[in-house]
């Protein structure tokens, strides 16, 4: 048959496809009117239907369950709405693009094969009896991303299917109509692939179902490993693989798992929106998201003026003149180790034997127990009790020796000269809690000494109130002290003598201004939790955490107290590891299993995000880029332009910004190494090209012109990059930095200088690269 045959056959499809899509549509429509009307009546009609009666005890029963029959009747009415709302979107994506893959298959021992379609959720006949389009995740659609056509096999929960292949063909259709057909004899099509990258980068990430490599759908589908860990070159599809592998969890756990029970940390706030639409493309609703350092502030935000991340980095990349960048740069690589969590653990023994540090805990500035009586109480316990248990020991007692305390204020002068001030509100409050305890009746209020006594007791309560939520929130546990104090002793360790001198002053120091360093944070929290409790969270199921080459080692075993029971997926590249690059610290992604037996490493070496030019001049700048391989897009060398001097350097950036929007490219990111480095970008900028500048704040990526420091380009693409001065990245800890910033571009990369040489291109081919003086 001829391909002008076979196209018009599967357009055919298509056609006969979308056509069932509305009519189950249009069904579905009605129905969801039907019920809307039903749950809106129900709201009108609500206290009609229900029988009220509060006069006998037997009649309060009768008029619980009625309104609760009542209200369980809209709530269902509410939540049929709901699916069917879900079902039309999803069915509204459907018509626009039904599928994206077809299989022809002869399962072992059948005579004829089966046509499978595959597309991004499941549509069966109008009698709910044959698929006429599978779901990608479904057992059988393993067989489009995991063979060619020949011997496959796929799995369900039950069995092992095993046949042939006789066809694999791929789409890509819009708005019904097909604008590619191919059929492949490899995994995913380069054709396809090349439809997909050649087009422009999205301020949204993009569902990538449709060109899902084999090994990528080892990630997705892996349900074995407790601990997964996916170490990926730059564009090698690390994090829409997890966006992808979070929305099959869901589909394959489908009454076990919801999106409440994902925790994704993301590395900012900006990404955070960048991925926000995967899921919902997918019919899935998001998972829980959050940053580490939101986290982190959410804990102790309060408690000092915390820095973050980006600070940290801020001060690595600008700092090197201050006096403490020498202790600085030993505290954090010693504190992201676990060595540190080992001294802590060492520490809170000693603690559990002595030390512990209390506050006074004052009521109307008078002290009611004194850190002294508090320290005496502690350690009169059971020391075989953990410090948890005897904390909470201790909170117990000291709620009930504050309710007689209570009771003993209520006769201080002080309570009498405030009642004569109280408000007309709080005797109403006073007069209601009465009614509503039956205390009196409405004419005994007059009653000079009874309503003193009320009083007394409404007022003593109330002021004591914080003072209960201090012993609630554990508040006289002097938590900075004991911190702080870990730092005034001396390490057994000989070999850390000089380096804990400068870390311990340091540390001190900054603490008695009430800050800490982004490198103290998870410790603190640690010590906290070693002192207090654990705070972990038994409802999330599975943890992924992007970005994982910025996390330390001891970042990561907090993270895993936090998560006993889940399961965690890593995903990083070790050659961005920025953050650590100036200190030489360690990664989590450096750590040799921490603690997991059952763990799965999966590497992924080819990029798909840059041109073949790109990919051939940034894989030179980094240790063991001869790995990486790029997938084959044409397109042209990266230019690096030496310019003399920063004046030339604004004029030839709005030259080049210019001309990258006449070449039709929609996101053009101008990316400096640091913010101050950023901010001065933006102002050289010509107001008339709208560029924005991106700070660690900033929570949506849009199209455009963005300055961005490098560090928070992580994870996102771009058209075009243009490094605003890369003879600024003079360091040889700076190179994943510099890396990171050239490997955001997919189609266009610029390179400009303020001077010659720029450093860290030493040594690269100059064949691989445009080199311009002027």
């Amino acid at each position: 048959m001829s391909n002008e045959k076979e196209l018009q056959m599967e357009q055919n499809r298509v056609d006969w496809i979308t056509s069932e899509i509305s009519k189950k549509a249009q069904h579905l429509e009605k129905h969801a009117g039907k019920i809307g009307t039903e749950a809106l009546d129900i709201r009108k009609t609500f206290w009609e239907d229900v029988t009220v009666n509060f006069d006998e005890p037997d009649d309060l029963a009768e008029t619980y369950t009625s309104i609760k029959q009542q209200a369980e009747l809209l709530s269902e009415r509410e939540r049929s709405h709901s699916q069917i709302d879900k079902q039309l979107k999803t069915l509204g994506r459907l018509k626009n693009s039904p599928y994206f893959g077809r299989i022809d298959f002869t399962e072992e021992g059948e005579a004829a094969s089966e046509t499978i379609y595959i597309g991004i959720a499941s549509f069966m006949d109008e009698k709910d009896e044959e698929f006429l389009i599978y779901d990608w995740r479904a057992p059988i659609s393993s067989l489009y991303y995991d063979f060619a056509p020949g011997p496959a096999q796929y799995e369900t929960s039950l069995e092992k299917v095993t046949g042939v292949m006789d066809l694999k063909r791929q789409f890509v259709i819009r708005e019904a109509t097909i604008k590619s057909m191919f059929d492949t004899g490899v995994t995913i099509g380069d054709e396809m692939l090349q439809e997909v990258l050649g087009n422009n980068a999205d301020t949204q990430m993009k569902s990538i179902v449709a060109t899902i490599q084999k090994e990528q759908n080892q990630i997705i589908r892996n349900e074995q490993s407790k601990l997964l860990i996916v170490k990926g070159v730059a564009g090698s599809g690390k994090t829409s693989a997890a966006m992808q592998r979070i929305a099959y969890l869901l589909y394959r756990y489908r009454n076990i798992i919801k999106s409440e029970n994902i925790m994704l940390f993301s590395p900012n706030p900006m990404f955070n929106s960048y991925v926000a639409t995967v899921l919902p493309e997918l019919g899935e609703e998001n998972m829980q998201q959050a940053t580490f350092q939101e986290y982190l502030h959410s804990r102790i935000g309060k408690r000092f003026d915390l820095e973050d991340i980006f600070s940290q980095m801020e001060y690595l990349l600008a700092k090197r003149e201050d006096p403490d960048y020498p202790a600085r740069i030993k505290s954090i690589r010693y504190k992201s180790g676990l060595d540190f969590k080992e001294l802590i653990d060492s520490y809170a023994k000693r603690l559990s034997v002595e030390g512990l540090i209390f506050k006074d805990i004052k009521f109307r500035k008078r002290i009611l127990f004194s850190k002294e009586v508090l320290h005496d109480y502690f350690y009169s316990l059971d020391r075989s009790y953990s410090i948890p248990n005897r904390i909470q020991i201790m909170k117990d007692w000291l709620r009930k020796e504050l309710k007689r305390k209570v009771k003993q204020e209520q006769k201080a002068e002080w309570v009498e000269e405030e009642i004569q001030f109280l408000d007309k509100d709080e005797y109403l409050d006073a007069f209601k809690e009465l009614q509503d305890k039956k205390e009196f009746t409405e004419n005994s209020f007059d009653d000079f000494d009874r309503e003193k006594k009320v009083l007394s007791r409404m007022l003593v309560t109330k002021r004591f109130k914080p003072v209960f939520n201090a012993v609630k929130g554990l508040k006289f546990i002097d938590l900075n002290a004991i911190y702080m104090q870990l730092f005034l002793v001396p390490p057994q360790e000989p070999q850390l003598h000089d380096t804990w001198t400068d870390i311990s002053q340091l540390t001190v120091r900054v603490i008695q201004e009430r800050k800490l360093f982004y490198e103290d944070a998870t410790p603190f929290l640690y010590l906290q939790d070693l002192i207090e409790g654990r705070k972990s969270s038994t409802g999330i199921r599975h943890v992924f955490i992007d970005e994982a080459q910025d996390y330390t080692p001891f970042q990561f075993a907090f993270i895993r107290q936090l998560f006993p029971y889940s399961r965690m997926t890593l995903l990083g590249d070790l050659n961005q590891a920025v953050y650590s690059g100036p200190t030489g610290s360690e990664t989590v992604l450096a750590e040799d299993a921490l603690g997991f037996q059952d763990k799965e490493t999966i590497l992924l070496s080819r990029t798909y995000r840059s041109t073949r030019q790109i990919v051939e001049f940034t894989r030179q700048l980094i240790q063991g880029g001869d790995r990486i391989e790029p997938f084959n897009r044409n397109g042209d060398r990266p230019v690096v332009s030496i310019l003399g001097n920063q004046d030339s350097l604004s004029i030839a950036i709005n030259k080049a910004v210019k001309e990258l929007k006449l070449a039709g490219h929609k996101t053009i990111a101008v990316i400096c190494r640091t913010e101050a480095e950023s901010r001065q970008a933006f102002e050289s900028i010509e107001p008339g090209l709208d560029a924005r500048l991106i700070q660690k704040g900033t929570i949506a990526y849009e199209k455009g012109i963005s300055i961005i420091p490098a560090y928070l380009a992580k994870g996102i693409e771009f058209d075009a990059v243009i490094i605003y001065d890369a003879s600024a990245y003079g360091d040889e800890g700076e190179r994943k930095l510099f890396y990171t910033a050239c490997t955001r571009a997919m189609h266009e990369l610029y390179l400009f200088a303020s001077q010659s040489p720029v450093p860290l291109l030493e040594g690269a081919d100059n064949s691989t690269y445009i080199l311009n003086r002027e």
